[in-house]
């Protein structure tokens, strides 16, 4: 069984409320009571309301829990928004619920290899940065689907200011920050940029075909040969 799987189950036992011993479960699923234990102490950590003590045993408080659920990019990029806008709030308790949803939510995305750790720094991000981001959304997304050039005038980390016409290609989502791969006809060269940091976004009449070498499947061969 993969942990994956047997940390659910585990939920699934803790929700009836009641007190249930590790050596139980550690039968009930054909494991060590050692591997359970680390497993409760994994379920704590990702925010799963878990309380007990070894040798006594564990249960969950009361909470809302929900099934597991398949998000589009669209309903992530919907919930990120609303995180980030409670996450602005003037309520503190909201502020720190939002932070704490954005927390769990980013445990379970799907493990991805950033390609250039420079390029986006994603441990601890504002929200309100990356509620700044999401105006460009639309149009971003637009140009993707009608392969539209676009111009955008993009701030980078260090606070430098350019303005590049590129071929939008594909958007990520890396625990609360998106990003924009495209190829930029300023660098002749494939590019990553932070949305937050992007000050304007305007699409051009002009259209785009693939070329050689600088597709995102180009992007894809060379940053996985790396």
């Amino acid at each position: 069984m993969r942990r994956t799987d047997r940390l659910f189950d585990i939920i699934q036992i803790l929700r009836d409320g009641k007190l249930h011993r590790a050596q139980d479960i550690a039968e009930r699923l054909e494991v060590s009571v050692r591997t359970i234990y680390r497993d409760m102490d994994t379920l704590v950590a990702s925010g799963v309301p878990v309380e007990g003590e070894r040798g006594v045993g564990y249960m969950i408080t009361a909470a809302i829990t929900l099934p597991p659920l398949n998000l589009t990019v669209a309903e992530l990029e919907a919930l990120n928004l609303g995180m980030a806008i409670v996450g602005e709030a003037a309520d503190p308790d909201l502020r720190a619920a939002a932070l704490s949803l954005a927390e769990k939510v980013d445990a379970v995305l799907p493990e991805q290899v950033v390609a250039d750790a420079d390029a986006w720094k994603f441990a601890v991000y504002p929200f309100a940065d990356a509620a700044r981001g999401f105006a460009h959304m639309p149009t971003l997304r637009a140009a993707i689907r009608a392969r539209q050039k676009l111009r955008l005038t993009y701030t980078s980390i260090e606070g430098a200011v350019t303005m590049r016409v590129v071929r939008p290609l594909h958007m990520e989502y890396w625990g609360r920050v998106w990003t924009l791969t495209v190829w930029c006809e300023l660098r002749d060269a494939h590019r990553v940029f932070r949305v937050d940091l992007i000050q304007t976004a305007e699409a051009l009449p002009e259209l785009f075909v693939d070329e050689p070498g600088k597709t995102l499947a180009d992007y894809v061969d060379t940053t996985s040969t790396l």
